[in-house]
């Protein structure tokens, strides 16, 4: 087996939090390349987890409130070298969000207005996948 096909990679889960047929973004405060663009909030899994106590844990973290998580999206997006996106459809079960440390703001956004946030580049096409899946 070649070395590149033992590499590791990192999932980062993003949940798709659904209120009234619109979706929970997030605007990043850190880091410096980031800062200001939207998101779908969450965070890294880490060992151990499953991807889905992961995004319960994040959200908790990230925005205060408790989820349920539903269905993945489809698709996969690369962040980064050894690192990739899984959007996970999500409701929330507990608390009103509010930002915490890596954002400075939240908002709700229909998916029709998808094209008019300012998103992380792999947020784009995890929102048209999104989308997609909705409509």
């Amino acid at each position: 087996m070649a070395s590149d096909e033992l590499r590791h990679v990192t999932v980062v889960v993003a949940a798709a939090i659904e209120c009234d047929g619109r979706y929970l973004t997030a605007r990043r405060t850190r880091p410096p390349d980031l800062a200001g663009r939207w998101e779908f909030p969450g965070g890294k899994v880490e060992m151990g987890e499953t991807e889905e106590h992961a995004l319960i844990r994040e959200i908790r973290e990230e925005l205060g409130v408790t989820i349920a998580v539903g269905a993945r999206v489809p698709g996969e997006w690369v962040l980064s070298e050894g690192l990739v996106l899984h959007l996970y459809r999500g409701s929330l079960v507990d608390g009103d969000p509010q930002p915490h440390d890596d954002h400075d703001a939240i908002r709700w956004v229909a998916p029709e207005d998808f094209d008019s946030v300012d998103w992380l580049p792999s947020d784009v096409d995890a929102g048209r996948s999104l989308r997609g899946a909705v409509g």
